[in-house]
């Protein structure tokens, strides 16, 4: 989610049934974190259907970014009974389901808190409610406060006097689960996660301790767990271990128990050489970027020579304290998967069928008997609704057989299948090895004098077999019916994608490198794979890749995995440390600064004057209340001859008369006894004394 500076902002379009606009520091804070540039903009107040209904509102000019609805249940008329807020929640739901294909951007549906205790299942009302919409993601205020615990979310003050129900804590929660969300949508996929075994997937050394003398402490159990979870949601797992293989494999055997075994393992490099080497050679053996590896280990010094020789791998040291790993794990957020779909969860079965294939075609007794025995089947079939999820994860992760490497949404698929003249087709395929599901797909458009292939890409789990030939042989009986009598294929050369770029040489149409590859549809309509053009039997080792990212996901997970933590840092990067020294009135300029976004406040300054507005206003008495113990009135504030200084001091009295009711009296009717001009010369005197705002 990273912005280069040529890129528009990441948009956050906003709409929610209570004032939200307190999430604007979090949000925008985690965009400082992870250098993404921000656009924030929230519809009006509580018009959640009139946000997705109107073609004009701030989801229907969302182009680059996350639609988010923010709603409460008692805001759609739980407290006027169970029926009035069934029918209220299907309508939405309703609404949601009808936008959500009109809207360019993803849309993501958030169930807050309620005011008051509710069942433990009120979000399946309207998750169910919802189904599995495509370009639609549910997240419930359980799951937030699960991954960020807020004890206290509730803020009844700031609920009367603005329409704000939360804390700043709550708020903290919210936006960073937002953001989580939206860097997992946006963020290149990893796709492998290679583990340590010793210390990592159980407590102890299988070499010393025995298979029998390991232990599957608390910590390594949920790892263990943890791990299936991510290969359910289509991660693939490998084993890369410094150890005597048949000593791992005996421990396997030995400890049935463990949640995790050997066949839940692509591949496995069980031995003595350096593992940056091992990871690279799966890299070349599952045909994978090395940029898309995750690895997890215990041993800091391994790690950081993995992280030396092969920097665009992510590399996880493992917390030594079992106590710390779920956590750990749970704020990584590289392991976010807000969308899995079928081929996901058969990821691993599949690669294990490309394995076998290449098993097969190595001891093959000839490359064109092998191919006629293939028994290929390739379907290729026009884009139905159903298939958006697994068409945009496409266009996301594949990035060797890709000519155009163009990222889709499932949003911009849709908004661009209703285009005039254009085409998706998706490519299923299976042969004697397995069903591969889908794993291609083809965009095509129709112009007045050719026919523009502007997306070919093909899974690299189903190269070599004939089905990228396939797609362009379609490609050329479009435009045969079409009337055209030029394919333009085009192609953005990438540092990955040279499998692409080989096969259309192959297919020896005439190339310019500005326009793209240009054939006839009689040339395309010859196009089969021969022996000359199948895989050869050894991959090329892949090139070195620069770091994937700049993000320091451990860091996130070590310093920024709670909303307290999150809040101090937002409030100390404002200048409004919660934890400073200093007199009432130092706080206090603390804390306008954050609200006021302003680097200097003064004695004398009026909240009004330095541009505060009336939610300013309610942000400011709810952090006094919190910050000092005290309550004020929305009048105390609000007024031209409020002064920083003047507030500062009505705080005190208030902490005095809450503290010390006997001394506050006798102040008061000190106070009382003074003439008007003794009032005037005392307050001049604290003026003066008073230190200057920084």
């Amino acid at each position: 989610m990273e912005s280069p500076a040529t890129a528009r902002p990441y948009r956050f379009a906003v709409s929610a049934t209570f004032n939200a606009e307190p999430l604007t520091p979090f949000l925008r804070f985690w965009g400082e974190e992870l250098n993404t540039a921000l656009e924030i903009e929230f519809a009006p107040f509580n018009q959640p259907l009139q946000t997705l209904l109107d073609p004009s509102s701030v989801f229907a000019r969302n182009q680059d970014g996350l639609n988010v609805l923010l709603v409460r249940f008692e805001d759609l008329g739980a407290l006027h009974g169970a029926e009035r807020l069934k029918e209220n929640t299907t309508q939405l739901a309703a609404v949601v389901r009808s936008s959500a294909a009109q809207l360019a951007a993803p849309l993501l549906v958030v169930l807050c808190p309620p005011s008051h205790p509710s069942p433990d299942d009120e979000h399946l009302l309207l998750a169910a409610s919802l189904g599995e919409t495509p370009g639609v993601g549910f997240l419930g205020w359980r799951d937030i406060v699960r991954l960020y615990p807020v004890e206290n979310f509730r803020d009844p003050l700031g609920e009367k006097l603005g329409g704000i129900p939360y804390t700043d804590r709550f708020f903290a929660a919210l936006g960073t689960a937002l953001f989580r969300h939206a860097h997992a949508l946006t963020a290149p996929p990893f796709k492998l996660i290679a583990l340590d075994c010793d210390n990592t997937l159980w407590q102890g050394i299988c070499g010393e301790d025995g298979p029998n003398g390991v232990v599957l402490d608390r910590g390594r159990e949920y790892l263990q767990r943890f791990m299936l979870d991510q290969r359910e949601d289509g991660m693939l797992l490998a084993i890369v271990s410094k150890n005597n293989e048949a000593e791992v494999l005996e421990t396997f055997q030995r400890n049935p128990q463990f949640p995790m075994g050997l066949r839940h393992f692509v591949t496995t490099r069980i031995n003595w050489e350096d593992k940056a080497g091992n990871l690279a050679s799966i890299a070349q053996e599952l045909n994978l970027g090395a940029a898309s590896f995750i690895f997890l280990d215990d041993n800091a010094r391994e790690c950081a020579e993995v992280e030396e020789t092969l920097p665009e791998v992510l590399t996880l040291n493992l917390p030594a304290g079992p106590d710390a790993i779920p956590g750990f794990l749970n704020h990584i957020w590289a392991f976010d998967h807000p969308v899995v779909t079928e081929e996901d969860r058969q990821r691993s079965t599949l690669y294990q069928q490309s394995q076998e294939f290449g098993k097969a075609l190595k001891s093959a007794e000839s490359l064109t008997h092998f191919l006629e025995t293939l028994q290929l089947k390739v379907a290729i079939s026009p884009l139905a609704e159903a298939r958006l999820s697994r068409t945009a994860q496409l266009t996301q992760r594949t990035n060797q057989f890709n000519c155009s490497t163009v990222r889709r949404t499932e949003a911009e698929l849709r908004v661009l299948a209703a285009q005039p003249g254009t085409s998706i087709w998706t490519v299923d395929a299976a042969d004697r090895f397995g069903d591969y599901g889908q794993v291609g797909v083809l965009i095509l458009v129709a112009g007045r004098d050719e026919l523009a292939v502007e997306t070919l890409l093909l899974s690299c789990r189903a190269l070599g077999r004939g089905v990228e030939h396939q797609m362009v042989r379609h490609a050329a009986a479009v435009a045969e019916s079409a009337g055209l009598a030029t394919i333009r294929i085009g192609f953005e050369p990438t540092s990955k994608n040279a499998p692409a770029r080989l096969f259309l040489e192959s297919l020896r149409g005439s190339a310019a490198p500005a326009s793209g590859y240009r054939f006839s549809p009689a040339e395309l309509k010859q196009a089969r794979i021969t022996a000359s053009a199948a895989p050869a039997s050894k991959s090329p080792k892949p090139a070195r890749q620069e770091r994937r990212r700049s993000i320091d996901y451990a860091r996130i997970a070590l310093e920024l995995s709670t909303a307290g933590a999150v809040l101090d840092r937002v409030r100390e990067r404002s200048g409004g440390d919660t934890h400073a020294g200093g007199n009432t009135e130092q706080q206090l300029a603390a804390v306008w600064r954050e609200l006021l976004d302003k680097p200097a406040i003064h004695a004398a300054d009026n909240f009004f004057d330095l541009g505060g507005h009336s939610l300013q206003a309610v942000l400011l008495l709810l952090r006094i209340k919190e910050q000092f113990g005290v309550e004020l009135g929305i009048d105390d504030v609000y007024s031209g001859t409020a002064t920083l200084s003047s507030i500062a001091a009505l705080i005190e009295a208030r902490q005095m008369e809450a503290s010390d009711p006997e001394k506050y009296a006798s102040l008061l009717a000190e106070i009382e006894q003074l003439s008007d001009e003794e009032v005037q010369a005392l307050l001049a005197e604290q003026e003066r004394s008073s230190p200057p705002g920084d």
